[in-house]
């Protein structure tokens, strides 16, 4: 059963500070952690869907997008499911 629906623009600028090799695996840590913040969860009840996670790895290790949308559901059991709208297409 759901219990909170959000849908979240989530900005990545600070993954640009990170090394280049290491850029898109911050970019998934930081939309962990707005999550977290913003549903009131702890980071390991976090799943990230994999549309995301190759939404943004789509450019590349060293070049992940400065922001993103993402719909984040949360359950009763306090598990929040992180996708992409459904109006959001993947760029290939």
């Amino acid at each position: 059963m759901i219990m909170d629906e959000k849908i979240m623009n989530i900005t990545l600028r600070k993954t640009k500070m990170a090394p280049r090799t290491k850029r898109a695996k911050r970019a998934i840590k930081e939309i962990r952690a707005n999550v977290v913040r913003h549903m009131k969860t702890t980071e390991d009840n976090v799943w990230i869907d994999h549309r995301l996670n190759e939404a943004i790895w789509a450019r590349g290790i060293q070049n992940p997008p400065l922001h993103i949308k993402v719909k984040a559901v949360k359950f009763e059991d306090g598990l929040v499911e992180v996708s992409l709208p459904e109006d959001t297409t993947v760029e290939e």
